[in-house]
């Protein structure tokens, strides 16, 4: 198996899974597993939603309820260079700013949620990313349906490290990952997904999209 790893908090329960399978991984940002996954240097990933359409995709995204910290717009100006689905959606959601993904977002104050913002525009939560492979299909989706299956359990010790090295509390990461993040796809996330396909669509037609 060759899988690319978002290395995001976000994402250490699927990395503890594979680790606890032997299934090593290749780690980086969301947008150069994007890159990996286009070139085939990757099997499967957690790719950008942005990215998702028309690929072979299962029901395992990342995905935020209400809020989720990680992905926010704060003072100043800029895309964030890692992300891609999140500059697309400060465009679409007409928030002005400078774009801040993943674990450093834990050490910005007074920004905007963007999940929040999404939420409060549509009701529904917003999937950032959703699990894909371009080969081995049914071996990627009996992967993913396993993972899925049931809470993945971070041993105490793995997740303060964790914790400790982008410089927020366990207590912090774990609520993150308790009742924040989650990454089953069902109706709500999907009918999520073909909004922001349709308005990321309509802004490219519109040339608002560099």
């Amino acid at each position: 198996m060759k899988i690319g790893h978002i290395n995001y908090l976000n994402l250490l329960p699927f990395y503890q899974f594979l680790k606890k399978k032997g299934i090593k991984v290749s780690k980086s940002y969301p947008a150069k597993i994007n890159e990996w996954f286009e070139k085939g240097q990757i099997e499967a990933a957690f790719i950008s939603s942005i990215k998702t359409k028309n690929k072979k995709c299962f029901n395992a995204g990342i995905i935020a309820q209400k809020k989720v910290k990680t992905v926010i717009v704060c003072k100043g100006k800029g895309e964030d260079t890692e992300s891609a689905t999140s500059n697309v959606l400060a465009k679409i959601l007409k928030q002005n700013g400078k774009v801040v993904i993943g674990d450093k977002a834990f050490k910005e104050k007074n920004c905007i949620d963007l999940a929040e913002v999404w939420y409060k525009k549509y009701k529904l939560p917003f999937v950032f990313a959703v699990f894909c492979a371009n080969k081995n299909n049914k071996k990627y989706k009996k992967l993913i349906k396993n993972f899925l299956r049931q809470k993945q359990k971070i041993p105490y010790t793995t997740l303060t490290k964790y914790a400790e090295n982008i410089e927020i509390s366990y207590k912090e990461a774990k609520e993150y990952l308790d009742k924040i993040i989650y990454y089953k796809i069902g109706w709500r996330e999907k009918k999520a997904l073909k909004i922001f396909w349709k308005k990321a669509k309509q802004m490219e037609k519109n040339g608002k999209f560099i």
